[in-house]
């Protein structure tokens, strides 16, 4: 008899455990370095919560993003190539201030805008910082443009040395 009443007070308490409470919530992952890469698209605030929620409280969230370097070609200026660059700098510059004020002054939030392919410059600062974690949207780019250019998202999931966090989009 004492054995069926321990029994059904374990099946009561496991039941109650299980169907009441999340134990996601509960338990956390804690990143002391992660990149947060940004193009400018509007998907930036899932990146944003999910960074806040795997932050260890002693981290630092590293946004980049990565303005795309123009070469002169046989038809074009050197002024215009130029022009295209810095404008493209300033473009980026504006994509991480945007996401960087989605976090307030609790948090160790460091920008950095650099020039070249999304996904090596992505993983190539992720090595050189020691980044835990990479937290990259799986497209924010669509369409032709991303078949030309291709997923860089993809490719950072491919090549990264760190643990990634692709977060898929809501149709």
């Amino acid at each position: 008899m004492e054995v069926f009443f321990l029994f059904s007070q374990f099946i009561v308490l496991f039941s109650i455990f299980n169907y009441k409470f999340d134990l996601i919530k509960y338990v956390k992952i804690m990143y002391k370095k992660i990149i947060l890469p940004t193009d400018g698209s509007e998907y930036a605030d899932r990146e944003v919560a999910r960074a806040k929620h795997l932050l260890a409280e002693d981290g630092e969230i590293i946004i980049i993003s990565v303005a795309a370097k123009l070469r002169r070609v046989q038809f074009e200026s050197r002024r215009s190539i130029r022009e295209a660059n810095e404008k493209a700098i300033e473009e980026a510059e504006g994509y991480v201030a945007k996401m960087k004020a989605k976090f307030d002054d609790s948090y160790n939030v460091t920008t950095k805008v650099v020039t070249g392919f999304p996904s090596e410059a992505i993983n190539q600062l992720a090595e050189d910082v020691g980044a835990d974690l990479i937290i990259i949207s799986a497209s924010g780019k669509s369409g032709l443009k991303k078949f030309v250019i291709g997923s860089v998202a993809e490719n950072v999931l491919a090549n990264a040395d760190c643990d990634v966090l692709l977060v898929h989009l809501e149709e």
